[in-house]
């Protein structure tokens, strides 16, 4: 047993020395003096902070897009050469001439890009963090719902809105464990190589018109070519852990992952295909005018290309009912089972963060990306008009509050699956990806090829498309109306719990 066996040393507690216990002695004054207001105010102060960071990003993408509008201005005019720097002389003269009352010293560090770049790259990384962060505490929430529990309740008050950054708190005070026999630099690469790539995919990903880092004609095979670095990740985890467990969920993974990128490629083709570019704002702008322009009514197999889409995205994201690196029979947690710590949660944070990119890509290429389903009520000129019309035009019409929240309904079919689904075995994972979804995206990729070449053949052929689209379109409007009402009627019974727990009405099985 010795050589099975050995006892962990006796450390005694934590003490706390020099910085460390000055951060320890504030974080307990701090949380002292502001712990009842907290509490009873707590989900006021989540909605203002999430209020705030929308209007502070918004007042940001002004600046940017001010700075930039009098760059143009004085080049035009002749007063400062292409590429030099403008100083403030110059810049208060491009205000006056285009009449703004933006003042001149607030524009001037945004006239240089690198200032531009890494004030996107910060806001990337703190939308990736709390992404995550509160996906986690959602998906909470919504695996309690669904069994019959309430899911956090008591970290912050409020629904334990708190808890997620709580957790992350305890994941960074944790000992950051490395396994003797494991191979140490790449066990440390690992979770890095998991979630750097899913940070970069963000950097292509449009938000909006204008509301993206950069703008590329390829932007769509920058994206999948990040996501597929994942699958490394997952491959050295689990070799570097010496561990036979974490090497079978690192294996089962990876040929899922593998095996699944075929028909997600192939079902992008189709509205790819459709718009004639691989640039993902291009593919928004062609789906401009509401509900009944989107690519997913387009054809009947631009329709069936998002649901093999859609599939295949929650394949690669290592989602239920495909969460192979798991496996009932070996209680471990696949290739992730020897991380602890912080380490551990930065493979969490890089599967919620692909699952924003994948639905980002879902809702760009098939449902009408930033723009409402009406957008086409808008109101002419308030895209541009004053301040407040473009406030009202983003909120109501089109804009990055729309695509967000697109993601998120799709993030949340995600969770829903998870928890109401049964785990696959590997070898139906990969029958249902080989024998049925591949040659079915092959079919359903060749009928839209021959589609868009019988389009255009006749006014007959064009009349007969249009009213299968305005079909296909009454069909989803009466699919996305029945998905929220079944979540609306989950979560307004969501007190009524089994037996001695029920709060409400109770549930049968008590």
């Amino acid at each position: 047993m010795t050589d099975v066996y050995v006892p962990w040393p006796d450390r005694g507690p934590k003490q706390f020395r020099g910085p460390a216990k000055l951060i320890a002695a504030l974080a307990v004054s701090i949380y002292r003096v502001f712990r009842l207001p907290i509490r009873r105010l707590a989900g006021l102060i989540l909605f203002a902070a999430v209020g705030g960071g929308c209007v502070f990003a918004w007042a940001v993408f002004l600046l940017f897009r001010t700075v930039l509008q009098v760059q143009a201005h004085l080049v035009a005019t002749g007063e400062v050469p292409v590429g030099k720097s403008i100083g403030l002389e110059k810049l208060r003269l491009g205000i006056e001439q285009l009449e703004l009352l933006t003042p001149a010293w607030l524009l001037w560090p945004f006239q240089w890009l690198v200032v531009r770049d890494v004030i996107g790259v910060i806001g990337a990384i703190a939308f990736v963090s709390l992404l995550a962060m509160y996906a986690i505490w959602w998906e909470r929430k919504t695996a309690g719902h669904i069994q019959s529990r309430l899911g956090p309740m008591r970290v912050g008050g409020w629904h334990g809105w708190s808890q997620s950054l709580a957790d992350g708190i305890k994941c960074i005070a944790k000992e950051d464990f490395i396994p003797d026999r494991a191979d140490r630099p790449l066990f440390r690469l690992a979770p890095y190589l998991c979630f750097v790539p899913v940070v970069i995919a963000f950097m292509a990903l449009p938000f909006g018109v204008y509301w993206v880092f950069r703008e590329l004609d390829v932007a769509l095979l920058v994206i999948l070519a990040m996501l597929s670095i994942d699958v490394m990740g997952v491959l050295i985890g689990g070799w570097a852990s010496n561990n036979k467990w974490s090497v079978y969920g690192a294996m089962r993974e990876a040929c899922q992952v593998v095996s699944y990128e075929i028909p997600l490629g192939m079902s992008l083709l189709i509205p790819i295909m459709v718009v004639g570019s691989l640039s993902l704002s291009k593919a928004a702008e062609f789906q401009q005018g509401g509900w009944f322009n989107w690519l997913a009514w387009h054809s009947p197999w631009t329709f069936a290309a998002m649901f093999v889409y859609f599939i295949a995205a929650v394949a690669s994201c290592k989602r239920a009912p495909f969460d192979l690196p798991e496996a009932e029979s070996e209680l471990v947690a696949g290739f992730h089972t020897e991380y602890s710590g912080f380490r551990w949660a930065v493979f969490f944070f890089a599967e919620y963060a692909a699952m924003f990119v994948v639905s980002g890509l879902l809702v760009i290429l098939f449902l009408g990306a930033w723009d409402a389903p009406w957008v086409a009520l808008a109101p002419e000129g308030w895209k541009d008009g004053a301040l407040w019309q473009q406030l009202v035009y983003g909120v109501v019409f089109s804009g990055p509050l729309w695509f967000v929240f697109k993601c998120l309904f799709f993030i949340y079919l995600q969770m829903w699956m998870r928890w109401t689904l049964p785990r696959l075995r590997i070898d139906q994972v990969l029958y249902s990806c080989v024998q049925v979804m591949l040659p079915l995206t092959m079919l359903v990729l060749l009928c839209s090829v021959f589609w868009e070449l019988w389009l255009p053949s006749s006014l007959a052929a064009f009349w007969v498309t249009k009213v299968i689209s305005i079909v296909l379109a009454l069909i989803g409007a009466v699919g996305a109306i029945a998905v929220l009402y079944v979540a609306y009627a989950g979560f307004s019974r969501r007190r009524a719990l089994v037996g001695s727990q029920a709060v409400g009405r109770p549930l049968p099985g008590g």
